[in-house]
């Protein structure tokens, strides 16, 4: 990280390790706590575990960063050269992480603009890289918060759970809450529309409901380059599967991320989990 404007995110962007340290991208941890033990995500816990603690229904919680330690990584970012930086985060709406990083920023050494995603997983990973992309460009802090924003902005999350319980226990199922009430049988489409996890369609079995998700990500894409993610907890199979598919069916597919959802994430999902971004570039 050299001068110019350095790009802080949060673990819940499940960036691949090599996308991170190409970019030098800033990635601060949140917490999950399981039967009480707290762990940080990407350190001390793993998806797996967070997987065999939902499946033995162990109480599962997740908290936002610190402010000192959002403060840490900004002072760390002025004193490798740093004049600016864009933190962008998961959705506003699902966690008071952006507030935290408000708060550190505003007694940061250098100007910091802090960006609500209003998203989560790679729609929020893929607005981060947007960022250092233009940060490495040479961009003014402006110009970077803004492909931040237009990135952002621009991604679409497709999710499909195999139940609804996980986001229930967790306080995270808003909008789709009016689904609960349904049969057993009927598995769940969601998508984030305005930072929020909201209803989308209901199938009756796992297979349609997979199926569909890949049509609906297929429409969505239409004719346009896109980067596309397919991200799952314990679910490597149908992710890669689904992705191979996916890879046929749009023509111009520009990136293709593979990989699993973090402990933060899988605790709302449950595993099971898939879901696919589309972004734009």
């Amino acid at each position: 990280m050299g001068a110019g404007v350095a790009i802080v995110t949060d673990s819940s962007a499940y960036l691949p390790a090599e996308d991170v340290d190409r970019h030098q991208i800033t990635v601060v941890p949140l917490q999950v706590a399981i039967d009480g033990a707290v762990r940080t995500e990407g350190v001390d816990i793993t998806a797996a575990e967070a997987a065999r603690a939902l499946r033995a229904a162990h109480p599962i919680t997740t908290s936002r960063p610190s402010p000192e330690r959002f403060a840490v990584a900004y002072r760390a970012a002025a004193d490798a050269g740093a004049d600016g930086i864009v933190s962008v985060h998961l959705s506003a709406a699902l966690s008071g992480t952006v507030e935290t990083a408000r708060l550190a920023a505003a007694r940061a050494p250098v100007p910091v603009r802090v960006v609500d995603s209003h998203g989560i997983g790679m729609a929020l990973g893929f607005a981060a890289l947007a960022g250092a992309v233009a940060a490495t460009a040479g961009a003014p802090l402006a110009e970077v918060a803004a492909a931040v924003e237009t990135r952002a902005r621009a991604a679409r999350s497709l999710i499909y759970v195999d139940t609804l319980e996980h986001l229930r226990r967790g306080g995270r199922i808003g909008a789709a809450a009016g689904l609960l009430g349904s049969a057993l049988m009927v598995k769940p489409l969601l998508h984030i529309v305005d930072g929020r996890v909201a209803p989308l369609e209901k199938v009756r079995t796992a297979s349609r409901a997979l199926a569909r998700l890949e049509d609906l990500a297929v429409q969505h894409a239409a004719d346009r380059v896109v980067d596309l993610a397919v991200q799952h907890m314990a679910a490597g199979g149908r992710a890669a599967a689904l992705a191979a598919r996916l890879r046929e069916r749009i023509p111009k597919v520009r990136d293709l991320y593979v990989g699993e959802v973090g402990p933060v994430i899988g605790a709302h999902a449950g595993p099971g989990m898939l879901g696919v971004v589309i972004a734009p570039p």
